[in-house]
């Protein structure tokens, strides 16, 4: 390879030769750029519970982001590496005060679970469930997943971590549950569950190859049929051990399976398999890396005696001989100017709302160059205040600002910028008895404390949050044996050019009632009337 790109170049660049250095130079530059390759994790951000297909040359995944809205990301690659979102499968899940952040309800780490994205016959098709509220599972279908447009049904009960299937034989399958894995056939238009044919257990212990008791049962259910075999991916996790791959496969359907451990390694689990156009594959998975969230990986497979054999010796590798990263911004997070012309979305798809909007209460039309956010009634809780727009905090480091006119907010009024999960810190501006003042909180036991208050005695205001998720234990296996930094670093600034820290650092915590990596969040609630609005002229993200 090194002595083809060397006879290219005294080709090309003949007239260098005598300049020995220029050469040398140029050999070492086109060298790394032909020898780039992704490195794992392929995306350093919250994008949990994947599930991929391949329809030609393109690949297509679906996620998870539960009490966010839109809902169910559905996002597009050529390389399974750089991936971007394309649309979601939902606007809004449904209108109910724990959806809506009202009556003092909420859904925090509920929503909308894993989903199971599938092609069949020209008709793509995706399927999720809601945990508790609504309570029904979800079948969506379009015939141009680029465009969406998505049909939509649902049926009760909740079918937990269901897997859609499409067998040879016509008949349609959810496969789910934990441990007792279960069964049954949807009827022929995909509305419903088959009339007449009963629910039947498709594996009795699922997490029996471990040989051992486990804390998590096997669940996120993905199952594929590979040369004439199914082949179901679990995921489990023996008590006090990491998460494993658990891989069942049977010559028919009805069974008998047979299983075993498929994976274990730094709790890399859940996903499944995919294939590229030149016959090679991979096994998607994801793991929880702290306080960033739950993070995509891509582990090559070879197939010995009828089985997919994940990893290089058991070990995910750090390189993979597909093509390298080109960054996450622009295609999952990017900034915003906050400009539009006619012909483009109110919100790039990179946003996505913190529970429902109350679209009556923000706007970007209102102000050109700007987003509004409105107040239409009183809140006294961060964490139930309607109308936080959010983006996703990206790994290792990330850093994100605002630039805010605060002239048009009331007394009582909060607006500002975040880091979202349920231990969140803000930095914003408040008014109290037509005082302006820059706060920053954060929270302790659960309770906000105000760590630093400023007066302010002007309209234009910039914040900035530098979010740190270096320095975890390469080697920890769950949630309760990272040890990285995970701090967050609050900052504001008079003329967006001099920043200054305020408050204190905030020790980010990936909790299990939120159940999702952290986000940068823009925030606006009322405390004593409404009426008031703030105006956000810019977000900016880095990393």
């Amino acid at each position: 390879m090194k002595q083809t790109i060397s006879s290219i170049i005294n080709l090309i660049f003949y007239p260098m030769k005598k300049n020995k250095l220029i050469l040398t130079f140029l050999v070492l530059l086109i060298q790394a750029v032909a020898l780039a390759q992704a490195t794992n994790p392929i995306i350093f951000a919250d994008v949990p519970d994947i599930s991929i297909i391949r329809v030609g040359k393109n690949y297509y995944m679906a996620s998870t982001t539960m009490h966010m809205n839109p809902g169910v990301p559905i996002m597009k690659s050529t390389d399974l590496v750089n991936w971007k979102l394309i649309n979601y499968a939902y606007d809004t899940l449904a209108d109910l005060p724990a959806l809506n952040l009202e009556q003092g309800k909420n859904i925090y780490s509920r929503g909308s679970w894993a989903s199971s994205l599938r092609y069949h016959k020209g008709m793509y098709y995706l399927t999720t469930f809601a945990h508790d509220i609504p309570g029904e599972t979800y079948i969506f279908r379009t015939k141009d997943i680029e465009k969406g447009n998505w049909q939509r049904v649902s049926f009760k009960p909740s079918l937990h971590d269901s897997s859609l299937f499409f067998d040879d034989d016509g008949k349609v399958y959810l496969i789910y549950d934990a441990d007792r894995l279960k069964i049954v056939e949807l009827n022929d238009d995909l509305t419903g569950i088959k009339q007449g044919v009963p629910e039947r257990v498709l594996i009795e212990n699922a997490s029996a190859p471990t040989g051992k008791e486990v804390g998590l049962a096997a669940e996120g259910s993905q199952l594929f049929k590979v040369n004439g075999k199914y082949y179901l991916f679990n995921i489990c996790a023996p008590r006090g051990e990491m998460r494993t791959v658990i891989i069942h496969r049977a010559d028919n359907i009805n069974g008998p399976w047979e299983g075993k451990v498929g994976f274990q390694d730094r709790g890399i689990a859940q996903g499944g398999l995919i294939d590229t156009p030149d016959g090679r594959w991979f096994s998607y998975l994801f793991r929880d890396f702290a306080a960033v969230g739950r993070v995509p990986y891509l582990v090559p497979v070879k197939w010995e005696d009828g089985w997919p054999v994940l990893g290089e010796n058991g070990r995910v590798p750090e390189t993979l001989d597909l093509p390298a990263s080109k960054g996450l911004i622009p295609n999952l997070v990017a900034s915003d100017e906050f400009n539009r012309n006619k012909r483009q979305a109110a919100l790039p798809l990179v946003w996505q709302w913190n529970h429902n909007p109350d679209n009556k209460l923000w706007s970007i039309k209102e102000r050109k160059g700007f987003l509004r956010l409105k107040t239409g009634r009183i809140d006294t809780d961060f964490l139930q205040a309607r109308n936080t727009l959010t983006q996703r905090t990206i790994g290792p480091t990330s850093s994100a600002s605002v630039a805010l006119d605060v002239s048009k907010m009331k007394d009582g009024d909060f607006a500002g910028f975040s880091v979202l999960q349920k231990k969140y810190g803000l930095v914003g501006v408040k008014i109290d008895a037509g005082q302006k003042s820059i706060v920053m909180i954060t929270t302790d036991n659960d309770k906000p404390v105000e760590v630093k208050r400023i007066p302010l005695d002007q309209d234009q205001i910039y914040f900035r949050i530098d979010c740190d998720f270096t320095g975890m234990n390469d080697e920890a296996i769950s949630l309760y044996t990272l040890n990285g930094k995970d701090e967050a670093k609050f900052s504001y600034s008079l003329d967006g050019k001099v920043w200054n820290p305020i408050g204190n650092i905030l020790k980010m915590k990936y909790d299990i009632p939120h159940f999702m990596g952290y986000r940068f969040g823009l925030f606006n609630y009322a405390t004593k009337e409404i009426g008031g609005y703030a105006d956000f002229d810019w977000f900016r993200i880095k990393y």
